[in-house]
């Protein structure tokens, strides 16, 4: 069994309980009132805007064995920087306060995962952190595949409300074909071992994130 498909596997049951979720199932089906999906983007920007930084920082640790990783890193970034800034037009688009989402703090579980990915990075292995991009992009590639279209219609928002969470399913699926290739080239048991345990962790805490996001069977409409 190749690496990416042993990560699968080790992380099956921390999927499923994410995608068990009440508020997942309802944005699968694209039943998602305008403050879960507001509260949602919200979260996204507080993990989002540490994409390139982390990336940054697992890149300058990864020892010379793995020089062919850094360079994927390198390129990750590119990919990646501003995306946050999507994120909060967004929010925008859709009447929220993007000023007031910059200055904020995120909610506990992705404030605890932020910070387990900084202290994996100094502390730890850093090549753990692709435990983090297992789980955000798979996560992603399926709510903008199954989840994006039909919530556009149901709040009737503009496609410009939806800039990151689409532009991210192409992108994101691009991503993982990418990911598969370099995860089955990790050959060390002990960075296989910190890509698993990354991954589930950041499964709990973002399993944990959306299940506080505010969930109800009342369906808004953006503002005029």
């Amino acid at each position: 069994m190749s690496f990416f498909d042993t990560l699968q596997h080790a992380t099956q049951q921390e999927r499923q309980e994410l995608f068990a979720l009440p508020i997942i199932r309802d944005a699968l089906e694209g039943k998602v009132s305008l403050d879960s999906y507001r509260a949602f983007l919200a979260q996204a920007y507080y993990h989002v805007r540490h994409t390139v930084p982390l990336m940054m920082a697992c890149g300058a640790r990864l020892p010379q064995r793995l020089e062919w990783l850094r360079k994927a890193v390198c390129e990750y970034i590119e990919d990646e920087y501003g995306h946050e800034q999507w994120v909060l037009n967004d929010i925008a688009v859709c009447g929220g306060d993007k000023e007031a989402v910059r200055d904020g703090r995120p909610s506990m579980p992705i404030e605890l995962m932020v910070s387990f990915l900084y202290d994996l990075i100094a502390r730890d292995n850093p090549v753990g952190l692709f435990g983090m991009v297992n789980v955000l992009e798979g996560t992603s590639v399926a709510l903008a595949t199954h989840a994006a279209g039909s919530i556009r219609q149901r709040l009737d928002l503009p496609e410009s409300a939806f800039s990151y969470l689409s532009s991210h399913g192409s992108l994101d699926i691009e991503h993982m074909q990418t990911y598969r290739r370099l995860m089955d080239n990790l050959e060390d048991p002990g960075d296989q071992a910190a890509v698993i345990h990354a991954s589930k962790v950041v499964y709990r805490l973002y399993t944990d994130m959306f299940r506080g996001l505010p969930r109800d069977g009342e369906v808004e409409h953006a503002p005029v």
